[in-house]
């Protein structure tokens, strides 16, 4: 992934926002041509701290055939996205540009073994069901024995060994301050997709948001 070097995440960063999403396209190459599937998936590591993508995909999937456990796929991960308007920002000549996080994940994939994939659907789901608390988790075990063999006899498990990790939060780290707070300040009024990069840009860099934090303290003082 091509990645400007004021754009470039660290290795730490764009693992934990891969494993926060969740979601992302396995990408392989059949000799041909690309074939991909959108997925969702957990991330662990192996003992020497290598990190392992584990997901599943439909026994019917052309995938399956091309985990090999040597040929290399790439695990593509987004997040919330937004366009900027050139006229949002407070100096001229400006164009228009898009913010975003992106990570990829790299390296070969192998399909696993029953027992690896019983323990990560139960994985896996538990990772989602989290997330919906305080829902009480679905569990398999709330399957009859039939519906979830069937179930499993549909379905393969795959691991990626991940050897390379690229990540890309452009958030307009090279713009100015008053630049960089204005487009922000505009975000935060659209979607929610813009609202979280909105959100994201003012963790990111705090202070350039001081001059808006006083005003408002002002107003404050004012109105009491």
């Amino acid at each position: 992934m091509y990645t400007p070097p004021m754009f470039k995440s660290d290795r730490a960063a764009s693992l934990a926002f891969a494993e926060a999403r969740g979601f992302g396209l396995a990408c392989a190459w059949d000799g041909k041509r690309p074939v991909a599937s959108p997925l969702p998936f957990y991330l662990t590591s192996a003992n020497d701290g290598t990190p392992r993508a584990a997901f599943h995909v439909a026994r019917q999937n052309p995938l399956v055939k091309l985990a090999d456990g040597t040929a290399s796929w790439l695990l593509a991960v987004t997040g919330a996205d937004a366009y900027v308007s050139p006229d949002w920002y407070v100096s001229p000549d400006q164009v228009p540009t898009w913010l975003y996080r992106a990570v990829h994940l790299t390296g070969p994939v192998r399909t696993m073994s029953d027992d690896e994939l019983a323990a990560q659907i139960e994985t896996l789901s538990a990772k989602f069901e989290e997330r919906l608390l305080p829902k009480k988790p679905w569990l398999l075990s709330k399957m009859t024995a039939g519906r979830l063999a069937a179930m499993k006899k549909a379905i393969v498990g795959l691991e990626m060994t991940v050897e390379e990790v690229e990540g890309s939060f452009k958030l307009n780290q090279h713009k100015s301050e008053a630049d960089y707070a204005a487009v922000a300040q505009v975000l935060a009024q659209g979607d929610a997709d813009a609202r979280e990069i909105a959100s994201l840009m003012r963790a990111a860099r705090p202070l350039a948001f001081a001059a808006e934090t006083e005003d408002n303290q002002m107003t404050l003082e004012r109105n009491a």
